[in-house]
């Protein structure tokens, strides 16, 4: 059936803002136009059939278990006790430099990020361990909430990352280890910044120091005990780099291992299990049927060639890859601020990926570029679950938090802007393991 792609681009994107508008779930404002436009342009009977098989097709991939797994691992560890000995080893490290406890929540988030691959779960499981200790020594709860939830997306960055794993199908099967690879200096970059901004604000509140350094036996002590914590990066990663398994098995090997240190810490009971299982359920079935809903919507994308059409109108007025990348990045973090970066990948990894390309860009470096974007996104309002859960776990009221949030945020848009232009940063390490 001949139907202009104007047309069907038309639909495609004014029904998902219709139905986002009013408060539809994303996975059905994905759904439902898409299945429309595969309709209209293959014919009722012929539409239907093509949009169950594409999305069987989108959710038929054993990369693709490795992102339950590593939900499943998360939660583990997060009613598992992983994260107050992270706390605990952050705040020796941190010692007595300017706001200590607060230096302590960033570092510890980029470690608990680092294991669960969830920045909620982090901002979560460290902001309510920090929110007390802050209060107690008298620290701001809106600034202590505001560097909570700057730092918390700091794991989706440092690897086991689910949104590296989802861009990784999304690109058409960019390197998951080289994409682990490349995530680890942005993501330090990441929590670096926050420090930076925590150090700015601890000037003007000199009160906010450590009595003294820690001794070397609390050092020795918190590093014990955060190691087999610690330990499960290292297996991990490294096995998927060094190509012991595949990122699916380690994520398997991540749950068991997550598993085994809760039980040794009795922090999880057997009968926490169901509920335990039932929550990673409900998370990955969410990411999985985004998937396969936007396999059909990639389908009728590529079919009616929306993404060239879009890309000649967009950027074909310039050859500067400086300005195709300004226009990127302005664009990505404007769409992130309404949709999750699960649904946002799926949907424009398949249009600006190929532009990308197309200008010299490794995709292991527009992969990270994309997640940065989309990690700022997260903590920016109006929908900003980081941001929500952030605030709840302090106390803290949202429009202070917002505030208290905005150097973090304009300090992180000054980071992006270094990922995006100095890509050495993003494949210099993947190049260096052989990744790519």
């Amino acid at each position: 059936m001949n139907v202009d792609p104007a047309l069907i681009g038309l639909v495609l994107l004014g029904g998902m803002i219709l139905l986002l508008a009013i408060g539809a779930p994303v996975s059905i404002s994905i759904a439902l136009p898409s299945a429309i436009c595969m309709i209209l342009v293959l014919g009722w009977e012929n539409g239907v059939l093509t949009s169950a098989q594409r999305m069987f097709k989108g959710v038929d991939s054993f990369p693709l278990l490795a992102i339950p797994f590593f939900v499943l691992a998360g939660q583990i560890m997060n009613n598992g006790g992983i994260a107050v000995r992270l706390i605990n080893f952050a705040k020796v490290l941190v010692g007595r430099t300017p706001a200590p406890l607060t230096q302590t929540n960033v570092v510890a988030n980029m470690l608990f990020g680092a294991i669960s691959g969830s920045a909620v779960a982090a901002a979560a499981a460290v902001g309510t361990t920090m929110a007390p200790m802050q209060k107690k020594e008298g620290y701001d709860k809106a600034f202590s909430a505001a560097a909570n939830v700057a730092s918390a997306p700091a794991g989706m960055l440092i690897p086991p990352s689910n949104t590296l794993i989802i861009y990784a199908l999304a690109s058409g099967g960019t390197s998951i280890g080289a994409l682990f690879m490349a995530g680890y200096v942005p993501g330090i970059l990441w929590g670096l910044a926050c420090a930076v901004v925590v150090a700015f604000y601890a000037r003007k509140h000199p009160g906010l120091r450590a009595a003294r350094w820690p001794r070397p036996k609390e050092i020795l002590v918190a590093f014990v005990q955060a190691l087999p914590s610690l330990t499960l990066v290292i297996v991990v990663i490294g096995g998927i780099v060094w190509g012991k398994f595949t990122p699916t098995e380690g994520a398997a090997i991540a749950v068991v291992y997550s598993l085994f240190l809760a039980f040794c810490y009795r922090a999880v009971k057997i009968k926490d299990l169901a509920g335990i299982l039932y929550s990673a359920c409900r998370t990955s079935s969410v990411v999985i049927f985004l998937i396969g809903v936007s396999s059909i919507m990639g389908w009728i994308m590529s079919f009616t060639k929306i993404p060239q059409l879009m890309a000649e109108s967009l950027f074909g007025w310039t050859d500067s890859k400086v300005i195709v990348l300004l226009i990127m990045m302005v664009l990505l973090l404007i769409i992130g601020i309404p949709l999750d970066p699960t649904p946002a990948i799926l949907i424009f990894t398949p249009i600006f990926l190929p532009i990308a390309m197309s200008y010299g860009i490794h995709p292991v470096h527009f992969g990270i570029m994309l997640v940065f974007n989309l990690s700022i996104a997260v903590i920016s309002p109006p929908s900003a679950p980081v941001l929500f859960v952030g605030s709840q776990v302090a106390g803290a009221k949202l429009e202070a938090v917002i505030v208290r949030l905005m150097p973090f945020f304009l300090t992180l848009i000054a980071m992006l802007f270094i990922i995006v232009f100095v890509p050495e940063l993003s494949l210099w390490l993947p190049r260096l393991t052989g990744m790519i």
